[in-house]
């Protein structure tokens, strides 16, 4: 098989890419590089920089290179970003997914995997697991240009034969190895980071929910995890002629936003006492995944733990950030 993977150059798309490779996959990256980074890439993959809008390189791509799956992972994903510019979110997530497509079927490319989110689920109210039956419905442009995409990759499956699967990712976190780890400060942990570095306490939003702590719950993947999932749901994918595979990816474990700012102390030898501020509109008190499908379908489950994704988070951090170890 060779796997085109579009936004392969970037946190996660260049840990799956790494997981493809080791495991003999031959790999294409498809990616314009405006938050990737070339140098993430494993020996051996293929970089061509271009958008997944582009028609034209689309199909240089995939019949140059023989492409016979797609893992696609190109996408904005800001929820504040996608609510003050929704019109840009929906051009890129859900028009770029549909030229994709196109290009896809035109091409006879038979196995598609589509990086969707958890975000689907909008706020849900499921007890204590979210299983892949919970209603989707998203409360922000983000969270809807997912759910569209899922629509647009399972319609294209049934009506040109496509094999199909949609990953609903929970909250991904940490690094396989220090130079691929996340380099934005939009995710909670390196949020917690960036406070520490410049002095600051952490922040946390509300400490009043109805869980035991006050805070927020919370499922967290670590990056590796996920794609090792990537590779085993690609390997299913080629052995099936049709249908779809929809399966949340998480641990099926909950922690708190207090607990995880423990853990961040501990790591990072920092005393933290978090500075609570107001609850944020839309945050559900509690969103941890129900794992159960994966396994049955897959016999896969996550293997690391929070200390593990935090520990490896904090030293690429430190490996960008070295003012950071200054402090501890």
């Amino acid at each position: 098989m060779t796997w085109l993977i579009t936004g392969g150059a970037g946190y996660i798309g260049a840990h799956v890419a790494h997981t493809m490779t080791e495991a003999g996959e031959a790999v294409v990256v498809l990616d314009d590089l405006s938050s990737g980074v070339a140098g993430r890439l494993p020996e051996g993959a293929v970089l061509v920089r271009g958008r997944v809008d582009d028609r034209e390189a689309l199909d240089r791509v995939l019949t140059g290179h023989g492409v016979t799956g797609v893992i696609h992972l190109a996408a904005k994903k800001q929820v504040a970003e996608s609510v003050a510019h929704p019109l840009d979110y929906y051009r890129e997530n859900v028009h770029g997914l549909t030229v994709l497509l196109d290009a896809v079927v035109a091409a006879g490319v038979r196995s598609f995997l589509f990086s969707s989110s958890a975000a689907v689920y909008g706020v849900p109210d499921t007890g204590e697991l979210i299983p892949e039956t919970a209603p989707c419905v998203p409360i922000n442009p983000y969270g809807e240009t997912k759910l569209a995409g899922e629509w647009l990759v399972r319609a294209a499956g049934q009506a040109h034969g496509l094999t199909t699967a949609c990953l609903r990712y929970f909250n991904v976190a940490g690094a396989e190895r220090p130079e691929l780890t996340d380099t934005g400060v939009s995710n909670i942990i390196p949020m917690f980071f960036d406070r520490i570095t410049r002095g600051e306490q952490p922040r946390i939003f509300g400490d009043d929910y109805p869980t035991p702590d006050g805070t927020c719950i919370r499922d967290y993947i670590h990056v590796a995890d996920l794609a090792d999932a990537h590779l085993a749901v690609a390997r299913r994918l080629t052995e099936r002629k049709g249908g779809d595979l929809t399966v949340n990816i998480g641990r099926g474990t909950g922690v708190s936003v207090r607990e995880l700012a423990d853990v961040v102390g501990e790591v990072t030898g920092r005393p933290v006492t978090p500075v609570v501020e107001p609850r944020r509109p839309g945050d559900a008190a509690r969103a941890v995944a129900s794992v159960g499908l994966i396994s049955e379908e897959l016999g896969w489950s996550a293997s690391r733990g929070v200390r593990e994704m935090v520990a490896s988070a904090w030293e690429g951090w430190c490996l960008r950030h070295p003012e950071a170890l200054g402090g501890a």
